[in-house]
């Protein structure tokens, strides 16, 4: 993964990128509409999709090289699910936290973002984990400025996250968007400050931190896709498509 290659983008790529990101957050703003217990989690695929495809774009998960080609459209991950989930035929329950990612590609550009949530009425401990968690998005946000590094950005998340008690992946981490789903530079929720690589204008992150309660530590199910926490405790995860500017990042995945 460390030898994707940095891609710059003109101020009319990035444009076009808001767009993806528009389609894509009118994508995830239909699924978190319908998110209630008992909804299963293909209706929440089949409403991302609708959406991605009636406004021109496709799916950017759909058919992702792996294990074996992604099947959906979203990722839709609960409870101890870190990432990746497959929807299918399971209903969510009250209590439970979900987690949705969702990739549109619309003009030649690929939009990513994610959001996590509770199902019904859930625990203090999960509202706090999800708090916390979005916090450390908005964090990493605020450091993607010209001249700071990736370092910067991974420090913040690192100490906002841990000194909160959680902890975070080292497997799986942020990463370079662009015409490709996966481009350079990897953003770890981890790492030393004024360490890596210099942001310039142009470059376009999706910056994802993914938070675990118990354990840094993950393992993939039999579906070899989903990642979960290894020791079944609870997780979520917030993203978004940002791009480094000579002035304030944009987040090109934003809900206008």
């Amino acid at each position: 993964m460390s030898d994707r290659a940095v891609v710059i983008k003109s101020q009319q790529e990035i444009e076009l990128m808001r767009h993806a990101g528009r389609v894509n957050a009118k994508a995830l703003q239909a699924v978190r509409e319908l998110i209630r217990p008992g909804v299963i989690t293909a209706e929440l695929d089949k409403a991302a999709e609708e959406v991605i495809l009636s406004s021109g774009g496709i799916p950017a998960f759909k058919n992702y090289p792996g294990a074996y080609p992604y099947p959906a459209t979203l990722t839709v991950s609960v409870n101890e699910e870190l990432v990746h989930g497959i929807p299918g035929q399971r209903k969510l329950r009250n209590g439970d936290i979900v987690s949705i990612d969702c990739g549109t590609i619309l003009d030649g550009f690929v939009a990513d973002s994610a959001f996590s949530m509770g199902v019904g009425e859930i625990s203090p401990e999960a509202e706090r984990l999800l708090r916390i968690t979005e916090e450390a998005l908005y964090i990493g946000i605020s450091k993607m400025y010209a001249n700071n590094r990736v370092g910067d950005v991974s420090a913040v998340i690192q100490e906002h996250v841990e000194g909160s008690g959680y902890h975070v992946p080292r497997e799986y981490t942020g990463h370079g968007v662009g015409r490709k789903m996966h481009e350079g530079p990897l953003v770890p929720n981890f790492g030393v400050k004024n360490r890596g690589l210099l942001f310039r204008p142009g470059i376009t992150v999706a910056l994802e931190p993914m938070v675990l309660v118990g354990t840094h530590r993950t393992r993939v199910l039999s579906d070899q896709w989903t990642v979960v926490s290894s020791d079944g405790s609870l997780t979520a995860h917030f993203e978004h498509s940002v791009a480094v500017t000579d002035g304030e990042p944009i987040i090109l995945t934003a809900f206008d």
